[in-house]
């Protein structure tokens, strides 16, 4: 997967840089996670993967490119007072699936109360 900045804007009013991006993936066959996208990007601009947002990934037909969109915030509490929910929904959705499955829930039963 060859990530490629397209373009890299600054916008000092919501401390953040608007990147545009495009991605060969002709090794993976699909087009890559939205997790996958965010550690490629974080590595290129040298930032910590949390502060970085894809708000479209859009693979063009019948080709192997993908061209994005994403944003790279200073702070992640700026991130989470300019970033739509759904966004911030989308790109850490894996995160949150992942903590919900190492808690156990309070609902299934424990041993000790199963013998009772």
């Amino acid at each position: 997967m060859k990530v490629k900045i397209v373009s890299k804007k600054q916008n000092p009013l919501l401390k953040r840089k608007e990147i545009t991006f495009s991605i060969e993936h002709d090794q993976n066959g699909g087009t890559p996670t939205r997790g996958e996208v965010r550690n490629q990007l974080a590595q290129i601009l040298k930032t910590d993967f949390k502060l970085v947002y894809v708000k479209k990934l859009e693979t063009k037909t019948g080709t192997t490119v993908s061209i994005g969109e994403a944003n790279t915030y200073e702070t992640v509490e700026q991130a989470k007072l300019v970033e739509p929910k759904h966004i911030i929904a989308r790109n850490s959705s894996k995160e949150k699936t992942s903590e919900a499955e190492a808690a156990p829930t309070e609902e299934e039963p424990t041993e000790e109360e199963e013998e009772s």
